[in-house]
């Protein structure tokens, strides 16, 4: 049932973005091979409760902070245990009432709300209590935290494919993977759900975790094959990554380079006189969208090219006026790069980049060829380098 009570300040918050019901039904039959007598399925997150389906578990329980969608899903749901309640705070199963002994499945949509994101900032708060064991700068993270206390058996659940595929936030969840297994993750566009704002879309997975005491590596997730509802499957693994041939973040500046961080500090540094070129700090392929690639200026968010690597900063570059060919699933990866195919086509990609920064004409060893040609050029390495996902 699509959310209608809360404003867009709420529902950021609170994470409330409800779940279409194709999505929800595709939860279902990923746990139904689970299912077994006495089981507790649980959604501490309900909402409206668009999951509590009684699909012949003994005990079906929903959870949520928010009053008003409690007082909806009670209407809208029949022989389900409601708790209106912080879900992240005093976590234990004695405090749903479900049984030591049952086999317990989580099934929902949690709320996610990075409080670091630039999106939305200015309007993001959490304003409500948080167990010292579960706190995390994303509620979605805590979400995940709180299954392993209730040491659920079996855990499907929507969530961010940059919990997993960023080796940061899958560090963040360590509690959680040394419990649990990735046994099934499937692929779903941001633009699915009806409330999500509808520029870049990311990917969100979902996902389907069995309890194991052996957890999981992230190089399992590396290698782990991901269903795309209708088309191919997406591996990490079967791609190389710019980010063992440049620098993506700013490094400290050496003894040598202070004099330069002070005049921009002090507004006295003029990069006219100065031969350094700078690049926009390198994030994800959805951040590459947003920011911009080759400055002018040095700030806090740039790195001084080595110019020994320029050639693939005008690759990022180029890279970025192609990310039309990639689906969505591909948003929270690092640039893609075969450096083999790369070198039989720098030609194309340095003349692009000339023909985009002209500045830059005097610093590449390569001559630019005819624009047609590299065009021509750009497309057949996207095709190749993307293959099957080539848009």
């Amino acid at each position: 049932m699509r959310q209608a009570h809360l404003g867009y300040e709420s529902r950021v918050n609170l994470g409330s973005y409800y779940t279409p019901p194709e999505i929800v039904e595709t939860a279902w039959k990923m746990i139904a091979p689970y299912l077994r007598s006495q089981t507790t399925v649980i959604d501490s997150a309900c909402g409206y409760g668009d999951f509590l389906k009684n699909r012949g578990q003994t005990i079906t329980i929903g959870c949520d902070i928010d009053e008003t969608a409690i007082g909806i899903a009670r209407e809208n749901s029949d022989k389900v245990r409601f708790f209106e309640t912080n879900a992240l705070h005093n976590v234990s199963r004695a405090k749903f009432g479900i049984p030591e002994q049952s086999y317990l499945i989580v099934v929902g949509n949690p709320p996610y709300n990075d409080k670091t994101s630039l999106i939305r900032q200015s309007i993001k708060r959490v304003d409500f209590d948080i167990d010292d064991d579960l706190a995390c700068r994303d509620l979605g993270i805590s979400f995940l935290r709180s299954y392993n206390k209730l040491r659920a058996d079996l855990v499907c659940v929507l969530h961010p494919l940059s919990y997993l595929i960023k080796p940061t936030n899958f560090k963040l969840l360590k509690d959680f993977t040394a419990n649990y297994r990735l046994i099934e993750g499937l692929l779903i566009s941001s633009w699915e759900f009806p409330e999500s704002a509808k520029h870049t879309p990311f990917p969100i997975v979902l996902a389907l975790y069995e309890r194991d005491t052996q957890g999981m590596a992230y190089n399992s997730i590396r290698s782990f094959r991901f269903r795309i509802d209708g088309q191919n499957d997406f591996c990490l693994s079967d791609f190389d990554y710019i980010a063992g041939y440049v620098d993506k973040y700013p490094k400290k500046p050496p003894t040598s380079d202070y004099t330069l961080f002070s005049s921009v500090v002090e507004g006295t540094h003029h990069p006219e006189k100065d031969d350094r070129l700078f690049f926009w700090t390198l994030r994800d392929i959805n951040a590459l969208k947003r920011n911009r690639t080759f400055v002018e200026n040095h700030s806090a968010n740039t790195i001084v090219i080595d110019k020994r690597k320029l050639d693939y900063y005008a690759y990022i570059d180029v890279f970025k006026r192609n990310l039309h060919r990639l689906p969505f699933y591909f948003g929270n990866c690092d640039v893609l790069i075969d450096d083999n195919l790369f070198r039989q086509y720098k030609s194309a990609f340095i003349s692009d980049t000339v023909n985009h920064h002209p500045f830059l004409k005097r610093h590449f060893q390569i001559e630019p060829i005819e624009k047609q040609q590299a065009a021509s050029g750009l497309d057949m390495y996207f095709k190749l380098l993307f293959g099957e996902h080539h848009l």
